[in-house]
């Protein structure tokens, strides 16, 4: 197995060099840093970086944790982190929760034991005593959902105003009977969204039945069976707001199922709209009708957030243990397509 000391010798380099090539100092000139990297190659050269990590107290890689990986919204989350994250020459781990809080716990305390540099996370905590914390100094920044209590560095979007701007277009169309199928209550990010949604119901003075307030939990099979039980009573809503991506697909099985013409019977705005990389098409956009929602700026998110992880990691003495949080409230846009349209008339 060759060592550093081989790769300085066939470059005819001292091994300060190739230990400045190896960590991109600017201060070596390209065409020595090029024939370092050619010895690499020649002796096959691979760092040890669990060596370099214990005499740096660095591993270059960061954890982020988020509540569910089909979501569309967090994978474009991810590539907004990873994308920023390796042009600062930072690798990333995965973690999954299934926003359950005890896999959440697992997930972190594994990040501490392989000594991350820094965690992104969309917690399932109610409150920040509940984080299990690390014995050295490891920055977290917080992402889509506000913990209580947390003392730290949080990127967010304006829930509260996202869903009353959904809500208010529904009700300049003149829907009076609007429904909502929110997210899980106990998630900080939900009760925002329906916070926005009664709001705006109550400043129009338009009453909400409870029948018409459901909770889909996040989850696709939630929103299937809230747009059913919606869909089916008397006097049901003529407009209903969708509070995530996965929602949205359930209710537009039960809207197919029911045969409820949309928009002219129902008019429906969901959360989450992504780029698929098709000619600038949105996945939102790909339904029949093409889809009114509220756009999240997901990919603006992760590379904020990762951007913010960085200034703590490079300045511990910023850390965020120190109390100098900084919460970045981004903005959600409404983009109006072909499934809201007046309500039928009566």
């Amino acid at each position: 197995m060759h060592t550093m000391k081989d790769v300085a010798r066939l470059s005819g380099v001292s091994v300060t060099t190739v230990s400045a090539v190896l960590n991109s100092r600017q201060w070596v000139r390209p065409v020595v840093a090029q024939r370092v990297k050619k010895a690499m190659e020649a002796l096959n050269y691979r760092p040890d970086y669990v060596a370099r990590s214990l005499r740096t107290k660095q591993t270059n890689t960061i954890g982020m944790v988020i509540t569910d990986i089909a979501s569309s919204f967090y994978t474009e989350m991810v590539r907004g982190v990873q994308d920023t994250a390796r042009k600062a020459r930072y690798s990333l781990i995965l973690c999954n929760t299934d926003d359950e809080s005890e896999e959440e716990e697992r997930h972190l305390i594994t990040l501490y034991s392989q000594r991350v540099d820094g965690i992104i996370l969309a917690t399932t905590y109610q409150h920040e005593a509940q984080l299990p914390r690390s014995r050295r100094p490891c920055p977290i920044v917080l992402v889509d959902r506000v913990l209580p209590g947390f003392k730290g560095d949080m990127v967010v979007i304006n829930n509260v105003a996202a869903a009353y701007k959904a809500t208010q277009h529904l009700i300049e169309l003149g829907h009076t009977r609007i429904g909502i199928i929110a997210g899980n209550p106990h998630v900080a990010t939900a009760r925002d969204r329906e916070e926005g949604f009664r709001k705006a119901m109550q400043d129009a003075h338009l009453e909400v039945p409870r029948q018409f307030a459901k909770c889909g939990g996040f989850r696709m099979e939630g929103g299937y069976h809230s747009a059913l039980e919606l869909l089916e009573m008397p006097g049901r809503p003529t407009a209903l707001i969708s509070c995530n991506y996965l929602m949205t697909v359930g209710l537009m099985r039960a809207i197919n199922e029911t045969g409820i013409p949309c928009p002219q019977e129902l008019s429906i705005v969901g959360f989450d709209d992504f780029d698929t990389g098709l000619d600038g098409f949105s996945l939102a956009s790909l339904f029949n009708p093409k889809l009114t929602t509220i756009r999240q700026p997901a990919y603006e998110i992760g590379r904020r957030a990762f951007e913010m992880l960085l200034q703590r990691m490079t300045r511990p003495e910023k850390a965020a243990d120190s109390g100098a949080g900084e919460t970045l409230i981004l903005d959600a846009g409404l983009i109006i397509r072909n499934s809201t349209a007046p309500p039928p008339k009566e």
